[in-house]
């Protein structure tokens, strides 16, 4: 990834991190392809760190997408006062290197303390989301006739 490209996706990420963790743990709908091609659409718990954007995934027709074609959309959860939103697409990566998952799940079990969740197991496969395009929209309530986009796109 270039400089550019970087400079775009961290500063997306800076910007929609609030959205992604409104509900106080990284919460948003992740968007694989299907082996036909079509979408499919679940949440899932993104890890926002200061090196990227991660998450866990479960053994599932999600986590055999994303081996199989990396592409992803990813959304934040709606809120409840207004219509802000979070969207990012790119390319996802299996992460192998053990520091890094076992950093990100200590992060993960950190920011659910108070749930006493366990870490991930390792049936979970850590993945890194790449980001190639970005959208964080603004609004002043829901219904605003004018919300606001700023865009990011990797160079």
């Amino acid at each position: 990834m270039g400089d550019g490209a970087l400079r775009a996706e961290t500063e997306a990420l800076s910007e929609g991190a609030h959205a992604l963790y409104h509900f106080g743990v990284g919460l948003a709908f992740l968007a694989t392809v299907r082996p036909d091609g079509g979408p499919r659409l679940h949440p899932m718990c993104p890890l926002l760190t200061e090196t990227g954007l991660y998450a866990f995934i479960v053994p599932s027709p999600k986590q055999k997408d994303l081996y199989r074609d990396g592409r992803y959309a990813m959304h934040s959860f709606p809120l409840e006062d207004n219509e802000d939103a979070f969207y990012l697409s790119g390319m996802a990566s299996y992460v192998s290197h053990s520091q890094i998952r076992d950093g990100l799940a200590r992060q993960f079990t950190d920011e659910r303390s108070d749930l006493a969740v366990p870490p991930p197991g390792e049936e979970q496969h850590l993945f890194e989301f790449h980001v190639q395009a970005a959208m964080l929209t603004r609004t002043t309530g829901h219904g605003d006739p004018q919300p606001q986009h700023t865009i990011w796109r990797a160079a």
